[in-house]
């Protein structure tokens, strides 16, 4: 298992449409993936568990991985929020 801490820098947060590429970049790997926000913890997978926490700008949220490609769940999660949601 593997874990990494992440600040939001988009203006709008994980909200709708930045949650559905987020939740699609899950999808992608093998590993189970939950994001994590003040002791919530959703399956990265789920767009209405992203939702439900309520991720707005500033917000440091916690990836969780854990499989066979966890090491690049995780890598490749932090990159689309630092990058293509930015």
């Amino acid at each position: 298992m593997i874990s990494r801490n992440v600040t939001i820098k988009n203006s709008v947060g994980l909200h709708a449409r930045p949650a559905t590429f987020f939740v699609q970049k899950a999808n992608c790997f093998k590993s189970s993936i939950w994001v994590e926000k003040d002791d919530c913890r959703v399956n990265a997978k789920s767009l209405l568990g992203v939702l439900s926490l309520g991720i707005v700008k500033g917000t440091t949220i916690t990836i969780i991985a854990d499989g066979v490609d966890e090491a690049d769940a995780v890598a490749g999660l932090e990159t689309l929020i630092d990058g293509d949601l930015a």
